[in-house]
């Protein structure tokens, strides 16, 4: 016989909904080992059910410890979903892990056990209970020297992180520069990160442009070449000017903290990712309509 007792302990153990447990014991003659597993079975069912859904919302998420830093990005479907306690535990659990076993690869961080379970199981699971396509999107573990420091900045509650790694001591001047990151977008770090095709891409749009505004011919190289390195102050972190005094560039303000930049990591929840156009009035009315 199937008690609430019952039903209530194995809605504790699986995060399952009342329903879903008594069937599971009813199915199972009242076996909670077996009931877990009919649970666990039923609920990859469902999280398959979800994987052609759009999760393009969610959380970043940066943790250090000592000289080992990781930057995560796990999406749900729904903003409301990214604000749940139970999703943000499970965005800091895979951050946790990947920290203490210092893992660089998805398959790796996928595999990682988290009680009598992993990373990948532990997804699935909590597709299932919390009823949303949730996706582990990527990661970048990263490691700095003693005479470096990590800077790292967290925006609208973990929509945009930024990670940096500075040469030198200096916190706060590291988190400045995360901070900087976060709010204007650069894609790399210097003149030479900028791959030459890029350039070259860029070089022939400017100079097609040019053309076009009909442009003394014999001063267009001096003009594209003057738009080009606007082009760099966009999109060239230490071409920037410093957020917090934009006369002054960051590379110059990096040089008077006597720091320098090594490398930078920026996630911006669900950039590249198609959005939904659904708004929160139509997906409460398709959750209560089943």
């Amino acid at each position: 016989m199937v008690t609430a007792n019952m039903v209530k302990e194995l809605r504790e153990i699986t995060g399952a909904g009342m329903l879903d447990c008594k069937k599971a014991l009813t199915e199972t003659n009242g076996n909670i080992e077996e009931a877990i597993t009919w649970l666990r079975e039923k609920g990859i069912s469902k999280a398959a059910k979800k994987q052609t859904r759009i999760a393009a919302e969610g959380l970043a998420l940066v943790k250090t410890e000592g000289n080992s830093a990781v930057i995560v990005e796990v999406n749900s479907e729904t903003d409301f979903v990214a604000k749940n306690p139970e999703f943000i535990s499970l965005v800091d659990i895979i951050a946790t892990k990947i920290l203490e076993n210092k893992v660089t690869t998805m398959e790796e961080a996928l595999k990682l056990s988290v009680k009598s379970s992993t990373i990948e199981d532990l997804i699935v699971e909590k597709t299932a209970t919390i009823g949303e396509k949730l996706s582990f999107r990527k990661f970048a573990f990263i490691t700095k020297r003693d005479d470096e420091v990590f800077g790292s900045y967290s925006h609208m509650g973990g929509k945009i992180v930024t990670l940096v790694v500075m040469e030198g001591n200096d916190q706060e001047v590291a988190k400045d520069i995360a901070m900087q990151i976060a709010a204007m977008h650069p894609l790399y770090l210097d003149r030479n990160s900028v791959p030459t095709d890029k350039v070259e891409q860029e070089r022939t749009i400017l100079t097609e442009q040019a053309e076009n505004e009909g442009l003394d011919a014999n001063k267009l190289p001096m003009i594209v070449n003057g738009r080009l390195n606007k082009f760099y102050e966009e999109v060239c972190l230490l071409e920037q000017g410093f957020i917090k005094e934009n006369k002054m560039k960051v590379s110059k303000f990096v040089e008077d903290k006597k720091m320098k930049v090594l490398s930078f990591v920026r996630y911006e929840v669900g950039e590249g990712l198609e959005k939904r156009e659904e708004n929160f009035a139509d997906e409460v009315a398709k959750q209560i309509n089943g």
